[in-house]
């Protein structure tokens, strides 16, 4: 589904990401680690289009991509959740997701319209909210929610585009186990529909959940495979895991 061949972008003598390639198949679930600073968060915004390349090619669905702005990727099936929550703090659970819904929505938006009035966005809406378990939580707003369900309503609003491939950066960063073990499970149901590329610190969610793995260390890739080989190899023991 997705398909990275020589990704490369350097910030002056500072190489971020050198020659990186991988794929994501559809379904299924790519996690991408390394250590701080390795470049993984530069990468998602290469695959997005908010950060051009110097070289390299990005294909979604065998369509080359690597030109396009981040909302036409976006439209073709590509989208995405940040490590810093961007959901609008005052907005209802439905009404963030009805927001992302009315970037594929097949009719034209009323600028003075209230979209809370939508019937198309709002089924959208709570179909996307149903699939992350936050059915029962469309009238609460992002600002009472928990951590846990805010990630979550990110998610759903991530699906509210009726995506091929969702690229999640860090989805479990600042939760306890209990918060946890939802997402996971979660995901662990979206990766048999989707196309998911896990950028994770979390390396027990990470060997539980992926199909492939790939590691960057200071933006080059030094394993790929599947989990239980990358847990083996000793380079990636050395780099990231550590010796125990």
């Amino acid at each position: 589904m997705l398909e990275v061949q020589g990704l490369c972008k350097s910030f002056g003598a500072l190489a971020v990401t050198r020659d990186v390639s991988l794929r994501v198949s559809e379904p299924g679930l790519h996690a991408l680690i390394g250590p701080n600073g390795a470049g993984k968060t530069t990468l998602i915004h290469q695959l997005m289009g908010t950060l051009r390349p110097d070289a390299g090619v990005v294909r979604l669905g065998g369509r080359d991509i690597s030109g396009l702005a981040p909302h036409r990727r976006a439209r073709l099936g590509l989208a995405r959740t940040f490590q810093i929550s961007q959901l609008v703090a005052g907005f209802t659970a439905r009404e963030n997701v009805a927001l992302a819904a009315q970037a594929r929505a097949a009719h034209p938006v009323r600028p003075w319209g209230r979209a809370t009035h939508d019937a198309v966005l709002n089924e959208a809406a709570d179909a996307a909210l149903e699939a992350v378990g936050l059915g029962g939580r469309a009238h609460i707003r992002a600002s009472a929610l928990s951590h846990g369900e805010r990630r979550a309503l990110e998610l759903a609003s991530a699906l509210a585009l009726k995506p091929r491939c969702i690229l999640l950066d860090e989805p479990l960063a600042g939760m306890g186990h209990e918060e946890a073990a939802v997402i996971i499970a979660l995901l662990a149901r979206l990766k048999c529909e989707y196309g998911l590329l896990l950028v994770e610190h979390d390396m027990d969610a990470v060997f539980q959940l992926a199909d492939e793995v790939t590691v960057l260390v200071a933006g080059q890739v030094v394993a790929h495979g599947s989990p239980g080989a990358v847990r083996a190899d000793p380079a990636v023991r050395l780099a990231y895991l550590g010796d125990e």
